[in-house]
């Protein structure tokens, strides 16, 4: 099965998960988020043909947030959308039974959010993909009041949290920061039997920022999925909020996004 107008990628799928910044209720369209529900043909093969060429990874989202599949856009066209079947056999399956898949993505560090349904199974080329006619709309919200940063992968953050392993006894816990806003954090790596629920709260948790030292704030969780890597080892990945984070801890990341920010442009254009 084919799906004629663009050629697909080359590239190998990346590393870094897109993360989704609020909860699954906010995919729903509706007057909040009406302006920046893209719903005509073009408008939408422009974002599929972005999120194709950047080989950006999609999470596919499922029973109620805990399940997610990592995928990537192989096609598109009015026939549909074809994608790559995830790491894990057993998500995959699972996601193919599934009636409604919220999926996210970032371009230009702007977010993509849209639903597919009716997904099926096809061979393209011997390789099992997903298959699943064009979604109604695509979210892309271009809001920009909390820009969040995808940490270097060279010199990675970590984040310091409390809380109690899966027999209740207290532990601290050292995860990697996937992104930071001054809104929250992403972060991977958690222990996949760690006993977490929505608004979990995490107090006196520490950031250590390179040139700007630690920042300690409470976070509250606002969404979690368990993944597997390429390796078959299984892993949590959440995102928590900043609660009442004082001014001055907010001017400390917003200081080291910009600086990262500057510098990875300044890679980018050869100046460095």
């Amino acid at each position: 099965m084919t799906i004629p107008n663009t050629p697909p990628p080359n590239t190998p799928p990346g590393s870094v998960l897109p993360t989704p910044a609020r909860t699954l209720a906010d995919f729903l369209p509706g007057d909040k988020y009406s302006q920046y529900l893209l719903t005509g043909r073009n408008e939408m093969f422009a974002v599929c043909r972005g999120l194709a060429e950047h080989v950006s990874l999609i999470s596919m989202i499922f029973n109620g947030g805990h399940d997610m599949v990592l995928t990537t856009l192989i096609n598109w066209g009015e026939n549909g959308l074809l994608l790559d079947f995830g790491a894990s056999e057993e998500m995959n399956q699972a996601a193919l039974k599934t009636e409604k898949l919220f999926c996210a993505a970032q371009l230009d560090k702007v977010e993509i959010q849209f639903i597919l349904r009716g997904v099926k199974r096809v061979v393209v080329d011997g390789r099992p993909t997903f298959h699943a006619p064009l979604p109604e709309s695509i979210l892309r919200l271009q809001r920009r009041e909390c820009f969040r940063l995808l940490t270097p992968i060279v010199t990675p953050l970590r984040c310091k949290i409390h809380c109690s392993d899966a027999d209740g006894a207290p532990m601290s816990l050292s995860a990697q920061v996937v992104d930071i806003s001054v809104g929250g954090v992403c972060l991977a790596g958690l222990p996949a039997d760690l006993p977490l629920g929505t608004d979990t709260l995490f107090s006196d948790s520490s950031i250590d920022l390179p040139e700007g030292g630690a920042v300690v704030a409470n976070l509250k969780l606002r969404w979690m999925v368990d993944v597997v890597n390429r390796s078959g080892v299984p892993s949590k990945r959440a995102g928590l909020e900043f609660l009442r984070l004082p001014h001055a801890k907010s001017t400390l990341i917003q200081r080291y996004i910009t600086k990262t920010e500057r510098e990875r442009k300044a890679r980018e254009s050869g100046s460095v």
